[in-house]
């Protein structure tokens, strides 16, 4: 069998059990026409990143409104994700939308050629999409952020060939080290490999820089006390976080947040 003629893999993402039942019967439908299979689903975010995971897909159908988390963010996260061992498929699979958004967002997806299907979905619509869904470009997370420009609700943290999605409202400090950023909660840590300057400049609102390698979380900030003067990084103010009894480093040249946070 040639690649061309391999079926397409589908996987559907939407939090409405009706609605992938109807893209399920639209999918057989169009399988009269076009080679695909439909490989899963999930109702959640969470649980797609994961099956995804371990689930080789072509396609990912995703719905932009749901709970907890949308699809845009779930695409983010989904590009950030490292194509999984065993998975021989392209990766990042592509993505089709599915909205019942406005005509003002639907110009946004235009803009940047993102394939997308308008609710209620036709069954022409979706063979198009699928037809092209082989040759599509890999979205960009820039073009996604332009598409959502509120910050992520979750960090993505890869582990172990799972991922977790960490509430954003959950993390009391991050830290540069080496290439990796540790990420700090009142349970654990985790790590991530991202720019602390994309982050501080993304949760700018949630968090301000204590140091040329650390963003703690403003909420988070139960006090200052001044640190050894035998240690020439600790030495000055460090900053106390609710829950940890780690106290942090301030730099010279934040000094100034002492002030504005007491």
């Amino acid at each position: 069998m040639s690649i061309i003629e391999l079926a397409l893999r589908v996987f559907i993402v939407d939090d409405e059990p009706p609605a992938r039942n109807r893209l399920r019967d639209l999918l057989s439908d169009c399988s009269e026409q076009i080679a695909l299979e439909v490989v899963g689903e999930a109702g959640n975010g969470q649980e797609a990143l994961n099956k995804l995971m371990e689930t080789p897909a072509d396609v990912v159908l995703l719905d932009i409104r749901m709970p907890q988390m949308d699809g845009i963010e779930f695409a983010q996260h989904l590009l950030r994700s490292p194509k999984p061992a065993l998975n021989l498929s392209k990766w990042p699979p592509a993505i089709i939308f599915t909205t019942a958004y406005d005509a003002y967002a639907i110009k946004a997806f235009e803009l940047h050629a993102i394939d997308y299907l308008l609710k209620p979905i036709r069954l022409k619509r979706l063979f198009e999409a699928l037809t092209r869904a082989r040759e599509a470009v890999p979205l960009q997370t820039e073009v996604l952020r332009d598409l959502l420009p509120e910050p992520r609700k979750f960090l993505s943290i890869h582990e172990r060939g799972k991922i977790h999605l960490v509430p954003v409202q959950q993390v009391l400090f991050l830290r540069a080290e080496l290439k990796y950023i540790t990420v700090r909660t009142a349970e654990r840590e985790y790590l991530i490999e991202e720019s602390l300057n994309a982050l501080e400049k993304e949760f700018a609102v949630r968090f301000v820089r204590v140091h040329r390698n650390c963003l703690v979380a403003k909420e988070a900030i139960a006090g200052f006390e001044r640190g050894g003067e035998d240690n020439a990084e600790s030495a000055g103010w460090m900053v106390k976080l609710k829950g940890l009894d780690e106290l942090l480093a301030i730099s010279r040249r934040q000094q100034h947040i002492v002030k504005e946070f007491s």
